[in-house]
């Protein structure tokens, strides 16, 4: 499977790229996710490898995201398939800072979203992000997902608690 945008193509994550992503994945302080993974190892980057294959077209559909040079950069993932209520979430990683806020990971969730709506025949799509990650939400929002909820101190981070923000988009509300 290959997916392609204007800077970007998603494509089927083999063992060597999850292992790169490990090992070379930088953590932004500045805008947090949830999972600050310590200790980064290859048997931890094999251990996500074999669960990506073990969930993948079930409940999941996890692709690499690789620039058009063939240099994987992250990991975009429709995850939690739910085909009765015709919903899922969606969750994107990029694994370098340098690579981060170029408009890469817009084009993956693009990509996903009309993978999505338009291939799976899902009506839903859900993304949380922290109170404290604000690119994440400016980037949600400009791709349609709206606000649906907060929860309100969920999450445990620096020392602090944290609200996790609860987007939503429709498929009537997607704009390809």
């Amino acid at each position: 499977m290959k997916l392609q945008s204007e800077n970007i193509y998603l494509s089927t994550l083999e063992r060597e790229h999850c292992r790169k992503l490990w090992a070379e994945f930088e953590y932004d302080f500045e805008n947090p996710a949830e999972e600050l993974n310590m200790g980064h190892s290859v048997e931890k980057a094999d251990g996500w490898f074999d669960e990506i294959q073990s969930l993948q077209g079930g409940v999941n559909v996890r692709l690499g995201i690789f620039l058009n040079s063939g240099e994987v950069i992250g990991d975009v993932a429709l995850q939690n398939i739910d085909r009765t209520n015709r919903k899922c979430d969606i969750g994107m990683g990029i694994n370098k800072l340098e690579h981060r806020c170029k408009g890469y990971g817009k084009e993956a969730v693009k990509l996903m979203l009309d993978y999505a709506f338009n291939q799976l025949g899902m009506e839903r799509v859900e993304a949380n992000t922290l109170s404290l990650n604000i690119a994440a939400q400016k980037s949600l929002e400009k791709l349609g997902f709206m606000l649906e909820g907060v929860q309100r101190k969920a999450v445990y981070i620096f020392g602090k608690k944290a609200d996790r923000m609860m987007y939503a988009i429709l498929k009537e509300e997607y704009n390809v």
